[in-house]
This record gives C-alpha cells, sequence and structure tokens, in this order.
C-alpha cells in the first residue's frame, strides 16, 4: 500500500545524519547505513547515558519480536562472528526497534496509560512488512538496517500525533528518526576500524522479512548491560 510521504531532516544528532535518497528500496537504504557507519573512525560507550540508572523506568512504544526464529537465527549468527570483538549482544527476546518515548513512569500513573492507549488506537496504521538486512552501525551500536522505511515513518508520525493532545511528545520528532534493529551494543570508547571489519564480512548474509502486526507499550529498564522490559498493552496494527 502507499504510505503518506514524511519528509526526513538532516541532523547530525540522528545516525545516519542524513536519511537515505530512497525510503522505500532495500538496497539504498542498507548501502545508505552501510557507508555512514564505515565513515565512523571512533565508536563510543552505548551505556554512558545521563539520566539512565538501574532504577531509571520509562514508557516506551517499541516493536518487538519475542517469537521469530528467523530474526533469532540471524542475529545469533551475527553475534557469534561479533564476539571476539568483545560488544553486548542483544538476547534473542531483547530484540527490538525502539519507536518513541512516552515519559518516565514515576511520572505517569496507569490512568495516563489507558489515555495514551486510547488516543494511539484509532490512529495506527496497517499492518506491514519489513526486511532486516545485514549489517552496519551507529557510533554505539551494530545494527540491521530495516526497509522500508514509509511504513515505520507512518506508525511513529501516528503514536507521536496521538500523543500530542496528551502533552506528551517524543524526544525524537519523526523528521529525524531513523529506523533500525540492534544486534549489539558498543560498551567502550574503541576505533571503530576492527567493527567496521568485522561487520563488512556480514555483509553478504541472507536478510530477514518480518511481519509487523502489533505495536507495543512497554516498561523499559536496564538489567547489567542489556535493556529489559514488561509489556504494558500489546495493539494490532489497523
Amino acid at each position: 500500500m502507499p504510505w503518506p510521504h514524511i519528509q526526513l531532516s538532516a541532523d547530525p544528532a540522528a545516525f545516519p545524519a542524513h536519511p537515505p535518497t530512497d525510503l522505500s528500496d532495500p538496497a539504498v537504504i542498507a548501502a545508505h547505513d552501510q557507508a555512514a557507519f564505515d565513515a565512523v573512525e571512533t565508536m563510543v560507550d552505548h551505556w554512558d547515558r545521563p539520566g539512565w540508572t538501574a532504577q531509571t523506568r520509562a514508557y516506551y512504544w517499541m516493536l518487538t519480536f519475542p517469537d521469530n526464529p528467523s530474526l533469532a537465527d540471524l542475529a545469533l549468527r551475527c553475534q557469534q562472528h561479533l564476539a571476539p570483538l568483545g560488544l553486548d549482544p542483544v538476547p534473542d527476546d531483547g530484540l527490538h526497534i525502539t519507536l518513541a518515548r512516552v515519559g518516565s513512569a514515576a511520572a505517569l500513573p496507569l490512568s495516563r496509560l489507558d489515555d495514551v492507549i486510547g488516543a494511539a488506537v484509532p490512529l495506527l496504521p496497517a499492518a506491514f512488512r519489513l526486511r532486516v538486512v545485514p549489517l552496519a552501525g551507529s557510533r554505539g551500536a551494530v545494527r540491521l538496517s530495516v526497509a522500508p522505511w514509509g511504513p515505520v515513518l507512518a506508525l511513529h508520525a501516528a503514536l507521536s500525533e496521538s500523543m500530542a493532545p496528551l502533552g506528551l511528545a517524543p524526544r525524537k520528532p519523526t523528521a529525524l528518526f531513523r529506523p533500525h534493529l540492534s544486534l549489539a551494543y558498543n560498551n567502550r570508547p574503541r576505533p571503530a576500524g576492527p567493527v567496521i571489519e568485522a561487520v563488512t564480512g556480514l555483509r553478504d548474509v541472507p536478510p530477514v522479512e518480518l511481519h509487523i502486526q502489533e505495536v507495543q507499550l512497554v516498561e523499559l529498564r536496564r538489567e547489567g548491560r542489556a535493556y529489559r522490559w514488561d509489556l504494558v498493552k500489546s495493539l494490532p496494527l489497523g
């Protein structure tokens, strides 16, 4: 189905800073992500983020994949190849695509979550398919490219629109959103070269197709060097 055109903006805080020239073609998106990662000189510690502690809890809209053996197998194959680098692999039940932060758990009572869910339901777009393509990265992670971007951007925009009347706004507007699926997080400052070299060797691994039928509202936390969550609500896409 045709997805609404969403104009993306360049921003040095986003990664990649510039969007790809085609938001539908998996080959163009993957090549763009790979070129951006290949230009990174130094990787940073993903976990060095002010405001996050072991006690932090926050609500997020995410896409999760708890029962997808094809994706889990792809992730494991890549993670095993990358193991000598000492990155922090994402467990198979922790694979996800982050969409939008809703707010701190301390600031949002359960009644407000009911409002968040109720506002989202009528705006959710149709179910869609995604291709996840090995392999690229960012300054803080190694990640799969996802394509096409159109339906993910439409979902992000719908969730943002649903939260606006409630006085909730995602920290990242849709114009700066760069969909991706992380496989391993970098845990110390390091030269990017050896990671890029290892990642390049995985770019011929076949992609995996995902059928996205639901979006999840979760309460997110950190456990050690991994993200974990409790499911609040899974909503079917229209």
